[in-house]
């Protein structure tokens, strides 16, 4: 099978059981790292919950980015620009973002908006913006390229989130992003994939840590990790540090049961 991204001959490396009940190939590009599954025919099952119920971390996520990227807008964007998360599942991000006073609109039609009513964006109405956010998205793209080149048609700078694959790959056991109970997750890239993918579009990739930025404007790298960085010395994260968190022990107790 052809790597989607490159088109190089892709390697079959391991099998692996999703939805409890499916065997699922997964292949890896040897020229731009992509790993992918074979044709995901199982989504429709997997998508019956859009949101699935192990994603414990969906408000501490939401809260942390909306810190980050109000300062990143701030700092490298136009802060009084027309913004749009996409795949915006319920909201959470875009009513945070709109709290702060960033002028952000939802859309995902696979989801409903629950918070952020009266700020939908619908496709059909054909408006673009400043810039886009899509967390945890990327992951599910079942051919990237195409549709992040839809993406880059409403937005020339993407502000995104997925975990970066692990060199080597991990066995199945040994990562818990493939997520094989839920059988979302269908892609998975290093920093080389993101940066092939950026060159396809001739525009500048950075990166930190799970956060990435795909943008047409050159940014000091250094300056945008010491701007997140700095948000991370505040009182609300000393406090978490004392602290244990019930998120990932929610998360195995709901996967369990």
């Amino acid at each position: 099978m052809n790597c989607k991204i490159c088109n190089t001959a892709s390697v079959a490396i391991f099998k692996a059981t999703v939805l409890n009940k499916y065997d699922v190939q997964y292949f890896s590009c040897p020229n731009c790292e992509y790993l992918f599954t074979e044709k995901p025919y199982w989504l429709d099952e997997a998508y019956n919950s859009v949101i699935n119920v192990v994603d414990t971390g969906i408000m501490a996520r939401n809260i942390l980015y909306s810190r980050i990227v109000s300062a990143l807008l701030f700092f490298f964007f136009d802060s009084k620009g027309k913004f749009l998360d996409y795949a915006g599942g319920y909201g959470i991000f875009t009513r945070l973002m709109r709290d702060v006073g960033f002028n952000f609109y939802w859309n995902d039609p696979f989801c409903e908006n629950l918070l952020a009513r009266g700020f939908e964006y619908k496709k059909e109405e054909g408006s673009t913006f400043d810039l886009l956010t899509a967390f945890e998205v990327f992951e599910h793209l079942s051919d990237p390229v195409s549709e992040i080149k839809g993406i880059f048609n409403i937005s020339a700078s993407i502000i995104f989130s997925t975990e970066l694959l692990p060199t080597p790959i991990p066995k199945p056991t040994e990562w818990w992003y493939y997520g094989f109970d839920h059988g979302q997750h269908v892609s998975f890239y290093t920093k080389k994939t993101l940066s092939v993918i950026a060159r396809q579009f001739g525009i500048h990739f950075y990166s930190i840590k799970s956060l990435h930025i795909f943008t047409p404007k050159k940014l000091n790298l250094f300056a945008v990790w010491l701007v997140v960085m700095l948000l991370k010395l505040d009182l609300f994260l000393a406090i978490k540090k004392n602290m244990k968190s019930k998120t990932w022990d929610d998360h195995f107790q709901l996967k369990n049961n």
